[in-house]
């Protein structure tokens, strides 16, 4: 028999709690090494949504809207936009098309410097803007409707 205060949901909490952050780091994994293998902004935005996404559904909606508040994602949202469209105007004021990361630092022919940070700072921006994206979406439904009591399961 339960005590006073009946939580039957402490599995849940009690695997969730760990298993959040591993997940983000896991975001940041897949992140990095989308240069070399598969992977890169769109799915670590994703990922890092799906963290989110899981300390909401354990812990509440209201919980998760005050750990990671809507504006924030809606400002990560734009920023993410203005990194991507930044990096790609820069290109064009460097004298190059829309998005050429060889112009980025007015390298020697045969440079890398330009197309390695030029690539990360657009991965940067697509995490950004797909994390926040995402996470406002799931925010808009998610506080449509009142959460269901535990009684009423």
């Amino acid at each position: 028999m339960a005590g006073p205060r009946s939580d039957h949901h402490v599995i849940l909490r009690v695997v969730a709690k760990p298993l959040i952050p591993i997940i983000a780091l896991f975001a940041l994994y897949v992140h990095f090494h989308g240069d070399y293998s598969p992977g890169g902004g769109f799915q670590a935005g994703v990922i890092i949504v799906v963290a989110v996404v899981l300390y909401a559904l354990v812990f509440g909606i209201t919980p998760a809207m005050r750990a990671v508040p809507p504006v924030f994602a809606r400002s990560l949202a734009a920023l993410g936009f203005i990194i991507f469209a930044g990096v790609g105007v820069w290109a064009l004021v460097m004298g190059g098309n829309f998005l050429d990361y060889d112009v980025l630092f007015n390298e020697e022919p045969g440079g890398h410097m330009g197309q390695h940070y030029g690539i990360i700072a657009v991965e940067v921006g697509v995490l950004f803007a797909v994390a926040g994206s995402m996470l406002s979406i799931f925010y808009a439904f998610a506080g449509r409707v009142t959460e269901i009591k535990d009684e009423d399961w």
